[in-house]
């Protein structure tokens, strides 16, 4: 049975592996078409964390509980999505984020050092996305964590394709959609330009005849 990333799965997208799958399911929180953002009120953001944090503890085999969020989290989690989100387009960030956090470093009782969340509220899912980033920058996944590029939708997915080149989140719905959107838009500018070729014609004005008077032979002889 499949884990259930519930902000990823609204968009029908397959989860990342592991623990990442968390910070794809953070960045899929923002609202797209008729779905809320689920960061856009307490009540949203507790059902979403309940949710992801659950997830989570089963993916890493942990027993995790999810933090308590207030307005005050909300504001700096969103901040945090912003971050991310332009880490992942390869945007230039300040470096910061929405400021410091910690994380402890645990053996389990299999020998196995990990990384493990600290602090409260915003802040624990703070070390949680940056944990799950760290590893994922260094076994290699987190290159494929992409935002789709139909820009009417924006969702994260990760790329599974061979040689990484994956741009959308489905080809045959936002792929075939913005390859649509394209080829129209082309049409469009070559009936403009021969609009104006046209119009360029119409302004020149037709060459006017000029007439040939020879002179007499009278006229010639003088």
């Amino acid at each position: 049975m499949s884990l259930a990333w519930s902000a990823s799965q609204r968009y029908g997208l397959t989860p990342a592996p592991g623990g990442l799958a968390l910070v794809q399911d953070f960045l899929n929180t923002i609202g797209i078409h008729d779905h809320p953002d689920r960061l856009a009120s307490t009540t949203l953001a507790d059902d979403w964390a309940a949710d992801a944090v659950r997830t989570w503890s089963a993916a890493r085999g942990v027993d995790a509980h999810p933090p308590s969020l207030n307005d005050a989290d909300l504001s700096r989690l969103r901040a945090l999505r912003g971050t991310i989100s332009k880490l992942v387009a390869g945007e230039p960030t300040d470096g910061h984020g929405t400021g410091p956090v910690s994380a402890s470093f645990v053996l389990s009782d299999a020998g196995d050092v990990r990384l493990e969340p600290s602090g409260s509220g915003w802040r624990w899912l703070a070390s949680a996305l940056w944990g799950e980033i760290l590893l994922g920058q260094h076994n290699g996944t987190w290159r494929r964590i992409k935002q789709c590029h139909n820009h009417h939708c924006g969702s994260t997915f990760y790329d599974r394709s061979k040689n990484n080149s994956g741009v959308w989140h489905n080809v045959k719905t936002c792929g075939n959609a913005a390859n649509l959107r394209a080829s129209r838009a082309r049409r469009r500018e070559r009936d403009r330009a021969a609009a104006r070729a046209a119009d360029c014609e119409l302004a020149v004005p037709p060459e006017q005849p000029v007439s040939v008077v020879e002179a007499s032979p009278d006229h010639r002889r003088r």
